[in-house]
């Protein structure tokens, strides 16, 4: 049942899994997003879009609210500090941003920090909380929201809300996250969702449709034509990452935990294990693990020893051109879904911490509404590939000509039709840990599906709370 040429890395530890989840991030530091926290996997740089969340589930935060003292410097402007998560053409987009703003007033100094991946930001930003020396404004991988709103880490917006700011304007697919027990707790920021990659020009050489495959079905069809053991080449290199997971799951009605409920002994949810459990045992799919388990799908996507990658949408930017220095055509379409097309969002939410005297909060505050603005919300998207957050940025003759020119940024928009929000609750962060070691186990040891989601649906039960 187990075929060890599947298999990029053996060796499975707790050390590997505090590595992961979110948004797929490559070890240069670039998404792969979730990764939810590069994520928000088990890679230390897995999922930006989707990472991070893992590693701070439950950890402790500053319930004093101290009042910050204003740091006015003789420059007698109000500096407020921002730290931000990702380097490379994210942070640079990001530090631009920073720049606009600083150039556009003059009673307001940002100053930007970057603190490494979303699992590095949340546990620096919780030890500098602890110190009374945390930032004012800072980002949070979605699947840590909670946490963070709950732990007093994180100001409720709802106060500032005011006419310049139109929350309905925020798409709504993406603003499940921003709300806890009904209130504000952030804005949508740089945000994603997987999509599939695809090498347009393998799927013909083989003889395949290039729109498709567009359910399980057809993927493994695909899959069986694509399959070269002469070559090792293999229709996906697959990171058994939650966050792709997620999609999945969706697809056939199941569900994790939602509305108070634990979902791991749905047959739905199940579904995913059992279908990727079908691909490794007829060696249709490579499983790649350990920390360099998104570098390793990355590598095979751009060597074209796979035909499809799944990853955050903000890799548009970065395999779009890489496509093209090694002579194949790159496309790219919704996740082939079981019963339907589902998907989760990946990415940040922007934030305010909690208990700052009103002068910072003002500031910062207003920092916020520049950074989440339609403007700047379309030249992150132009710049790395995130999904426009607004309807006006959609509407915006930047974004449509950018579709026109270059579709593949437009179909992650499109697939948010189909989003679902991750699971908002205490101690998700932990449970994902236990969920990948789970699909690892069925994936590539041939471990029992009903027992180890029974297993995880007992876990869950003791370990999740609404």
């Amino acid at each position: 049942m187990f075929n060890t040429k599947k298999i990029f890395g053996l060796a499975l530890s707790m050390s590997m899994l505090l590595g992961f989840t979110a948004c797929g991030a490559n070890n240069n530091d670039t998404t792969t997003d979730n990764q939810p926290a590069q994520t928000e996997s088990a890679n230390t740089d897995i999922n930006e879009d989707n990472k991070g969340a893992a590693e701070n589930a439950d950890a402790p935060a500053d319930d004093t609210k101290e009042e910050k003292e204003t740091a006015n410097t003789d420059d007698g402007k109000i500096h407020i500090t921002y730290w931000y998560a990702w380097k490379d053409k994210i942070g640079e987009s990001k530090e631009e941003l920073v720049k606009q703003f600083n150039e556009s007033q003059d009673e307001i100094v940002v100053e930007a920090a970057y603190q490494g991946s979303y699992a590095d930001l949340a546990s620096k930003t919780q030890a500098a909380k602890a110190a009374n020396n945390a930032p004012e404004i800072f980002e949070v991988e979605i699947a840590n929201m909670y946490t963070m709103a709950k732990g007093g880490m994180i100001e409720n917006l709802d106060p500032f809300v005011d006419d310049e700011v139109d929350i309905e304007d925020f798409n709504e697919g993406l603003m499940h996250e921003a709300y806890i027990d009904d209130s504000l707790y952030g804005l949508p920021f740089y945000r994603s969702t997987p999509i599939m990659y695809k090498n347009v020009s393998m799927l013909k050489e083989a003889g395949l449709d290039p729109e498709g495959p567009r359910d399980w079905k057809e993927f493994k069809e695909y899959a069986e034509k694509l399959r070269d053991k002469d070559n090792s080449k293999y229709a996906l290199t697959y990171q058994l990452d939650p966050w792709f997971l997620e999609a999945w799951v969706y697809s056939s009605d199941g569900f994790y935990a939602k509305d108070g409920k634990v979902g791991f002994d749905q047959e739905g949810t199940k579904a995913p294990a059992r279908f990727l459990q079908e691909l490794a045992d007829e060696d249709l799919i490579k499983v790649a693990l350990g920390e360099q388990a998104g570098e390793t799908c990355r590598q095979d996507f751009v060597n074209q020893n796979s035909a499809f990658y799944f990853t955050s949408t903000a890799n548009l930017t970065e395999l779009m051109p890489l496509a093209e220095e090694n002579g194949f055509d790159l496309d790219v379409s919704f996740v082939p879904g079981n019963k339907h097309y589902a998907v989760p969002t990946g990415g940040c939410n922007i934030v305010m911490l909690s208990g700052l005297d009103k002068e910072k909060q003002e500031a910062t505050w207003k920092f916020l509404k520049f950074m989440t603005a339609t403007e700047q919300n379309v030249f992150a998207s132009e710049y790395t590939g995130y999904l426009p957050t607004r309807y006006s940025s959609i509407e915006s003759d930047k974004i449509k000509k950018l579709h026109q020119e270059t579709p593949q940024y437009k179909v992650a928009f499109d697939q948010l039709e189909y989003a679902q929000a991750r699971p908002i609750a205490k101690g998700w962060p932990e449970m994902e840990k236990m969920l990948y070691e789970g699909v690892t186990n069925t994936t590539t040891q041939g471990a029992d599906v009903d027992q180890v989601y029974d297993n995880l649906q007992n876990q869950a039960q003791s370990i999740l709370s609404f």
